[in-house]
């Protein structure tokens, strides 16, 4: 494992991931990765092999934690220069350039480089809110994670029915709140909802978080999992969010 502190711009900090002795480069300044990232990347159907691409990477905190649960090849996409280039050193960090690559590109044009229909999965944390709602944060870098500048929730789901093959999985976290905009625009990319779970702060409080798991051409069948509650009445993190956060990743695997 490399130091890593060298190549540390202003502002920025190395972070541990808290399993399988992974870390990250963070900057509050600029890009920190929050809880749905981690728990997307524990929701997901991972194939044993092949090729993974996760959109809107960001510091590419998804790409590094799914290296420890498959084998695949994976790849980020990642708009903000910046950003992929914290990803990029955060890969060379963890020294997993052989397993990982960052592409510095918008993701309309993720095909281009990287083909159609060549990916078992493909995962995104994508902006939350349109671009005309909501109060818009006057650094860029978070106004493009939490608003839709750089790309609307269709051109997402878009991009991941031109990269995933027949059969393969796209995973998603979102807000309940636009659930059905999600349904919808899925079916209508061929993207058949199979897996969805929502994510509550609390027991008794409505869900902050759903995760959305599709399968290309699939027939028309959804599973509503049992819901996750993050926090317990003393506060602390329930016993399955300790587990994501703290277990080695490999102890966790159910074969789903």
């Amino acid at each position: 494992m490399k130091d890593g502190n060298e190549g540390l711009q202003p502002g920025e900090r190395i972070d541990d991931l808290l399993r399988n002795n992974l870390r990250i480069i963070q900057s509050a300044e600029v890009f920190s990765f929050s809880m749905d990232a981690v728990l997307l990347a524990h929701f997901c159907s991972v194939p044993a092999k092949g090729r993974i691409v996760d959109l809107c990477t960001g510091n590419g905190v998804i790409p590094i934690l799914l290296t420890a649960r498959t084998n695949a090849s994976v790849w980020g996409v990642e708009i903000q220069e910046r950003l992929a280039g914290m990803a990029a050193r955060s890969v060379r960090l963890n020294e997993l350039e052989d397993r990982v690559q960052v592409l510095n590109m918008d993701l309309k044009d993720a095909h281009q480089t990287l083909g159609y229909g060549g990916f078992d999965l493909v995962t995104v944390n994508p902006p939350y809110l349109p671009a005309h709602t909501g109060e818009r944060n006057g650094n860029p870098h978070f106004a493009a994670a939490r608003h839709e500048i750089h790309c609307t929730l269709e051109d997402v789901v878009a991009a991941c029915a031109k990269l995933v093959k027949a059969g393969g999985k796209v995973a998603m976290v979102h807000r309940p709140s636009r659930l059905v905009d999600l349904l919808s625009v899925f079916r209508q990319y061929k993207l058949e909802p199979k897996r969805v779970r929502f994510v509550h702060p609390r027991a008794g409080e409505e869900a902050n978080m759903v995760l959305i798991e599709a399968a290309k051409d699939g027939r028309p069948d959804i599973r509503l999992l049992p819901p996750l509650v993050v926090y317990q009445e003393d506060g602390s993190y329930c016993p399955e969010l300790m587990s994501i956060y703290y277990e080695p990743i490999q102890a966790m695997e159910s074969g789903r």
